[in-house]
């Protein structure tokens, strides 16, 4: 599982002309699925982003989490994530996981963020989506579970 999170100031999603999903501050999550993913990196990612300390305290430290602020999560998936360019000049999926599998994983990721407490809005699996966002910082982080091993 990989995920690229920007903190923003806003960010939306719009589908052939329609807005479908706005978040004030907080965190556009760019989620890509790997073949071999399973419930464990799902979980561990949704606390990791849950938790992760990216906003600034009265110090104007970054030690302050999206629920602390109270912000939202605008959760978007993106195959695209797991794109391989090391050969050739067309990117490779092969890793990345089968569109089945990776609705269902992305619809288990949304499930475990909202149990951890957060307001999370979504693009929509499978269309092709405008995302807008404000970057605010900027921080982007990126995060790979294959990293944990």
């Amino acid at each position: 599982m990989r995920v690229v999170i920007q903190r923003v100031s806003e960010a939306s999603v719009t589908i052939n002309g329609q807005q479908v999903a706005a978040i004030g501050p907080g965190l556009a999550v760019l989620i890509g699925f790997a073949d071999a993913d399973e419930d464990e990196q799902i979980t561990w990612m949704a606390r990791k982003i849950a938790g992760l300390r990216i906003f600034a305290d009265q110090q104007e430290k970054m030690n302050l989490s999206v629920q602390q602020i109270g912000g939202q999560v605008l959760a978007v998936p993106n195959f695209t994530l797991y794109g391989d360019v090391l050969k050739g000049r067309r990117p490779s999926f092969t890793r990345a996981a089968a569109p089945q599998q990776a609705e269902e994983a992305f619809n288990r990721f949304i499930q475990k963020l909202q149990a951890e407490g957060l307001e999370v809005h979504t693009g929509r699996f499978g269309e092709h989506m405008q995302v807008e966002l404000l970057n605010d910082g900027p921080v982007t982080l990126i995060i790979d579970t294959n990293q944990l091993s």
